[in-house]
């Protein structure tokens, strides 16, 4: 049985890490993290929630629903604007393969920027809606 999911999240990755936009952004290589180190660089981007299911059309691949997020310390929204749009022009619309998943639908469908109450970080969210599908090796 094929893990859609890690494969999708190992493409996902793999993509944002070669993408020159992202890298400028977060880094050489780039700061993105399904669980991140102690010792965090600023600003990161983090894999958070991620949900799926089987496509209701019978044996027709998984949908996902993927949270990113980026956590920036800059003084202000722009930073982590610039991060969340270049991972939305990396990612939407692209399609991704690995360990024998390919997208055959990923789109960026929300984001959303905001302050910690705190004022020293800003977060902003972007949500992924992928479908993916086994490849035919």
């Amino acid at each position: 049985m094929i893990d859609h999911e890690a494969a999708l999240q190992k493409a996902l990755i793999a993509r944002l890490k070669a993408d020159e936009t992202v890298q400028a952004l977060l880094g050489h290589p780039a700061r993105i993290w399904d669980e991140p180190p102690a010792e965090r660089q600023w600003p990161h981007l983090i894999v958070g929630r991620a949900e799926s299911r089987p496509v209701a059309a019978g044996d027709c691949g998984v949908e996902h629903r993927i949270s990113l997020t980026c956590i920036s310390r800059f003084g202000g929204t722009e930073e982590a604007r610039a991060v969340i749009a270049a991972v939305r022009a990396s990612l939407h619309e692209a399609t991704l393969e690995a360990d024998g998943v390919r997208t055959i639908n990923l789109r960026a469908t929300f984001s959303d920027v905001f302050r910690a109450p705190d004022l020293k970080r800003t977060y902003a969210v972007i949500r992924l809606r992928a479908v993916t599908e086994e490849t035919e090796d």
